[in-house]
């Protein structure tokens, strides 16, 4: 269950740990499953994204699209950089994690072997951040 919830794409750590927690594993053993395989996510989703593009590239609808939001985050991806990836994972908010920060790395072509980097670091900042609020809301009650 940790594992599964740590790579779908809407719950990811945020629904791996807290779940495997309050099922009374070890919250080491299911801290370094969950950072495992949220981690591991960014190989599927980020070179599926390449293949997928290669499919589509040529489709105005999508063309459009993907255009419109690298324009719209060039700024933001000059000014930060792969760098930039890194609050953005690290910080567990909805819509934010490997997932997202994968697409984002794939939309604006930073090198994947980069990418990886600073997305497992986000990962584990942010597996860390999880574990420590679970085992502190468990303790609370």
């Amino acid at each position: 269950m940790v594992l599964i919830l740590s790579i779908a794409p809407v719950s990811e750590l945020r629904g791996g740990i807290p779940t495997g927690i309050a099922f009374g594993l070890n919250p080491f053993l299911v801290f370094l499953i969950a950072v495992l395989f949220n981690s591991l996510i960014f190989f599927p989703v980020y070179f599926g994204l390449k293949f997928f593009y290669r499919y589509v590239k040529n489709n105005k609808f999508f063309s459009r699209i993907i255009e419109r939001t690298r324009k719209r985050g060039h700024s933001k991806m000059e000014k930060y950089g792969v760098w930039g990836l890194l609050p953005f994972v690290a910080i567990p908010f909805p819509l934010t994690g490997a997932w997202t920060g994968s697409m984002i790395a794939w939309l604006f072509n930073i090198k994947w072997w980069k990418a990886f980097i600073v997305i497992s670091l986000g990962v584990i900042i942010s597996g860390i951040i999880v574990t420590l609020s679970t085992i502190g809301m468990i303790s609370f009650l």
